[in-house]
């Protein structure tokens, strides 16, 4: 028993050499009973941040920060990955979009938004050992496909690169490349049916241009018309 005892009191005086002034407070503070002393392991870890939580949405123009998806299996959709065969990797992100954000796109649009957390997958290469942001895209149904909206930037606006979806044809989808939130997307006028059904072009028009003010909108540059 006074073994024990004595071995107690020998790892108390080691604790107490050891924490310090830190202990020293925790009893000034009025705890009357010998307490543990955890250590904030805290420091010690390494806290992962997603380098791309500001990226860009081309190469050169810095998109505003969103909130990346907790990067744990790659849930790129295949239809993303393949209109970007040079990446490396991709970051998800998601924000959601206010009241008054919405009735501004509505306004423009002529149509309702369908979901107020937008989506969005920013493409990476690490070409040359350094990590760059080579695209970004999106997916939006209409007409019962996904179609992907794939975008540049243009002077710190997302500018439509190119539209792609299986079964519409490539005439009527290549009218979207070089257009942005201040282009008119109606069929008839703007757009040309160009084989595709009418109908599904004009819900397919509809809803790029819904992505492309939604872009805009949260990762646009401000500017006045």
């Amino acid at each position: 028993m006074k073994q024990k005892m004595k071995k107690l009191t020998v790892l108390t005086i080691i604790g107490l050499s050891i924490v310090g002034g830190g202990l020293a407070a925790a009893c000034a503070a009025g705890t009357g009973t010998a307490n543990t002393t955890t250590s904030n392991t805290a420091t010690n870890r390494a806290t992962t941040t997603n380098t791309a939580t500001a990226g860009n949405v081309g190469p050169s123009n810095t998109m505003v920060a969103g909130k990346d998806e907790p990067k744990s299996a790659d849930e790129t959709p295949a239809l993303v990955k393949a209109t970007f065969p040079d990446a490396q990797s991709f970051t998800k992100q998601h924000r959601d979009l206010s009241k008054d954000q919405i009735a501004d796109i509505e306004k423009d649009s002529g149509a309702k938004i369908p979901d107020t957390d937008h989506h969005s997958y920013l493409a990476f290469s690490t070409a040359g050992g350094a990590r760059k942001q080579i695209g970004a895209a999106t997916i939006v149904k209409a007409a019962g496909k996904d179609v992907v909206v794939v975008y540049d930037s243009k002077n710190g606006s997302p500018v439509i690169k190119e539209v792609r979806a299986e079964g519409v044809p490539a005439p009527f989808l290549a009218q979207f490349a070089g257009k942005g939130h201040d282009d008119k997307f109606q069929v008839g006028s703007d757009l040309k049916a160009n084989g595709a059904d009418n109908a599904a072009a004009k819900a397919i028009a509809s809803a790029v241009q819904i992505d492309a003010l939604t872009m805009q909108t949260l990762y646009g540059a401000a500017h006045s018309h």
